[in-house]
């Protein structure tokens, strides 16, 4: 099911069971949000992001950073990284996103697809390094995206677009029984920052 939603409203839950999508839609003026897609791909301390796969160290091409309030370890695809400090854009996003949701954050991953070749293929948040059952929030800049949701169990599909300045928030059971990922597309060839706020415990 495809949901290309000109009227948005946070409160309707994209998923049918299971777990719970809210999209809140663009939270900022475009001049706002190009001012945020600027600094974040000028000031992150981007590197290409590391899986070990077979016991092959590999480097994807798509960069990410991991920011937090204190130095958290996250560990996914075999390989840890150690949260930086917070900058001052990313803490303002933080506060504007927590007020939003009513939820709270203590460390954002973000990623940089730096065109549509990149992607992320089907995957779930449910590290243990992460709160159970967390709210995970998903703010986007750039080039807008589709995003899709693949139920475990009965491989029913849900997808969306994410537009520029947009919020997600994937929250209760969505990790333990739903797939998402973010397919490559031929349809731009602009970059696109993700920030996926979380809470490590």
């Amino acid at each position: 099911m495809d949901l290309f939603n000109p009227h948005t409203d946070e409160n309707t839950n994209l998923l049918p069971k299971d777990g719970t999508v809210n999209y809140y839609g663009k939270l900022f003026l475009r001049d706002k949000a190009n001012f945020y897609r600027d600094n974040l791909l000028e000031t992150i301390e981007w590197k290409n992001d590391q899986a070990i796969i077979f016991g092959k160290l590999i480097l994807t091409k798509r960069k990410v950073a991991w920011y937090g309030d204190l130095e958290f370890e996250y560990t996914y695809s075999n390989t840890t990284k150690k949260a930086k400090p917070w900058t001052k854009e990313l803490l303002e996003l933080k506060a504007l996103i927590e007020e939003k949701t009513g939820e709270t954050f203590n460390s954002c991953l973000l990623n940089l697809y730096h065109n549509g070749d990149e992607g992320m293929a089907w995957h779930s948040d449910a590290e243990k390094d992460l709160k159970k059952n967390g709210a995970i929030a998903s703010v986007s800049f750039g080039a807008e995206r589709k995003f899709a949701f693949k139920h475990k169990d009965t491989k029913e599909v849900v997808s969306l677009i994410l537009e520029h300045g947009s919020l997600l928030v994937m929250k209760d059971t969505t990790q333990t029984h739903w797939l998402h990922r973010l397919p490559p597309t031929k349809t731009t060839s602009k970059p696109r920052v993700n920030l996926t706020f979380r809470t490590i415990v």
